[in-house]
Order: C-alpha cells, then sequence, then structure tokens
C-alpha cells in the first residue's frame, strides 16, 4: 500500500495515456461508400469527341501522319473527314496576338483543337520555326490553353489562366 500511496501520481498519469491511446484505436470511424453516380459541374460534363475520320483508312491514315510527320510534309490530316470547321479566334489564347494568328492560319492552324493534339515534337518544330515569335508555346503555354478552349472548358481555362 505504501507502494501505491508513493507512485499514484505516475498511475493516474498512465491511466489517462492509457484512455487518450483506448479512445484513438476504438473510436468508430467514418464509413466511406464510392459510387459512380459522383454529380459533375455544367463544366465538366462529357463533349462529343471531335473524330477525323470514321473508317479504318481515316484512322489509319492519320497515324501515318503522325508517325511520319514532318519527314515527308504529309498534310493527311487536313483531308480526312470532320477534320476541317470552322475556324476559331486564336487571339483569345494569351500570347497569341493577331500577327502570331496570321501566321499560324498561314501554316494551317486554324482551331484550337489542332493545336492542343500536336505532339511536343511538333509544338517544338513549329516554335523553332516561328521566328520572332520563338519560344512563345512554351512560355506562354499555348498548347494547355487550347485544350481547354478546344473541350469548351471556359471556367477551367479561366481559373487557370485568367478571365477570357
Amino acid at each position: 500500500m505504501e507502494f501505491v500511496g508513493i507512485y499514484w501520481p505516475v498511475f493516474l498519469v498512465a491511466l489517462i495515456i492509457g484512455a487518450i491511446v483506448g479512445y484513438l484505436v476504438f473510436r468508430p470511424r467514418q464509413r466511406v461508400t464510392l459510387t459512380s453516380e459522383t454529380p459533375l459541374r455544367p463544366h465538366m460534363a462529357a463533349q462529343p469527341l471531335k473524330r477525323e475520320g470514321r473508317g479504318i483508312a481515316d484512322e489509319a491514315a492519320a497515324a501515318a501522319s503522325d508517325v511520319t510527320g514532318q519527314l515527308i510534309s504529309a498534310k493527311v490530316h487536313q483531308e480526312l473527314p470532320g477534320a476541317t470547321g470552322t475556324p476559331d479566334d486564336l487571339v483569345k489564347l494569351k500570347g497569341v496576338g493577331p500577327k502570331l494568328a496570321a501566321e499560324l492560319a498561314n501554316r494551317g492552324i486554324v482551331r484550337f483543337d489542332q493545336i492542343a493534339r500536336m505532339t511536343p515534337a511538333q509544338v517544338e518544330a513549329l516554335d523553332n520555326s516561328l521566328g520572332a515569335f520563338r519560344g512563345r508555346f512554351s512560355r506562354d503555354r499555348i498548347v494547355e490553353q487550347a485544350d481547354y478552349l478546344s473541350r469548351g472548358d471556359v471556367d477551367g481555362y479561366e481559373l487557370k489562366f485568367g478571365k477570357l
């Protein structure tokens, strides 16, 4: 009994620590159930994909153009059904002014989706050939901007790049 009388504060601290640890270990946890029926905001709604061709020959031609690209200067993408459309206002992209937009139009680039689907190698080759506008594509992240606008995600664009 003398032992308990001397060390009662230590037993009290041990009891309090034990109660805290017991609560943390055995407390009820939140149950989370994942479903596929999550609500979407309007700007996240599925957009219909713009596809170039409908047949296997069109897809093969697009693949050949992607692979050979600059080597043989094939412009197969421009000849496929669905590859043409109304030109977009490229000046909406930050870093693209009227002169750069005209230069891109001279090269056949007139829509956001054309810029958005460019490969890094294509972007680098285009960027190196732009003369006074060299470096603008990477510095102003024009491909990323075009990706947002080609999908119609204006809210996402404005969140990342500012007002349109």
